[in-house]
């Protein structure tokens, strides 16, 4: 009989920021998401869509991730990146790239649309077309 090691468990990623704080407001009040304390100073869980969780936690030399640390699948792209833009959100251009994007911060150059910004501590989340 199989028994698997992590079944009764509940997995979680996690991600450095530079500023705990700032994550928490951005996180609960620009994008809506739940954010709950971690029990450590400088630590939260991000509640996800789905009953997914991720950590991000304080570190003092923290570097941006260089690749996208979320994906939230959306049905309507252009709705949800002109939504976030009245939220404040900045989408990235990624000028002079094969990922370069319209005006709008949408790729449209080939499989799902999908539209990337960053959080203030510079991680890169993406928000992308459920087809």
């Amino acid at each position: 009989m199989s028994t698997t090691l992590f079944e009764n468990t509940t997995a979680f990623a996690g991600f450095s920021v530079d500023d705990a704080d700032a994550a928490i407001r951005f996180y609960r009040d620009t994008l809506g998401l739940t954010v709950s304390d971690a029990g450590e100073p400088g630590v939260v869980f991000i509640e996800l869509p789905g009953g997914g969780r991720m950590l991000a936690y304080a570190k003092p030399n923290h570097s941006p991730a260089t690749y996208t640390v979320l994906n939230f699948p959306v049905q309507d792209l252009e709705a949800t990146v002109t939504e976030l833009t009245r939220r404040g959100v900045t989408f990235e251009r990624y000028a002079g790239t094969p990922m370069e994007t319209g005006e709008d911060g949408i790729f449209r150059g080939g499989g799902p649309l999908i539209a990337w910004f960053t959080d203030p501590a510079g991680n890169v989340i993406s928000v992308m077309e459920d087809a």
